[in-house]
């Protein structure tokens, strides 16, 4: 009995990822976030819509999102918010770019805070987009500013 109960995959959903999900309440997405990007995964049809709000060093200072995806997006979009703050658009492209990588089996998980409770989604290709949903929508907020800039 023991073998069989070690030999069982991780929960896609476990406690940490709803506990994250319930996460998302304290990011509401404010009109005072002027900078805006939205992604929506082809596989599962999640979508989400980020605004930042950036710090006069041109770092992330306020998240706020709306997001319409499973317990994996809305994890993976309370865990970008979580970290967010005092980080740049280069940082969130590296991660986003790091982690479809990881996803693919291309390469190691990309160290961002907590992000290893995401970890049993890689075995569930069809949360792969939710997954990167908030990760590619704040890369195209922050690269609409940098393009305005």
């Amino acid at each position: 009995m023991t073998e069989a109960v070690e030999a069982l995959p991780p929960k896609l959903y476990s406690p940490a990822v709803l506990a994250l999900a319930t996460e998302l309440a304290g990011y509401p997405l404010e009109d005072s976030l002027d900078l805006r990007g939205e992604a929506r995964s082809r596989t599962c049809g999640s979508e989400l819509v980020i605004g930042l709000a950036l710090a006069p060093d041109g770092m992330i200072d306020r998240v706020g999102m709306q997001v319409r995806a499973c317990a994996i997006g809305q994890a993976s979009a309370a865990l970008l918010a979580r970290a967010a703050r005092g980080r740049g658009a280069a940082q969130i492209a590296s991660t986003c770019e790091a982690l479809a990588q990881w996803l693919a089996g291309e390469g190691d998980l990309p160290d961002w805070p907590d992000l290893s409770l995401l970890a049993p989604a890689k075995q569930h290709p069809a949360r792969h987009g939710a997954l990167l949903l908030p990760w590619k929508a704040a890369s195209k907020a922050l690269s609409s500013c940098a393009a305005a800039g």
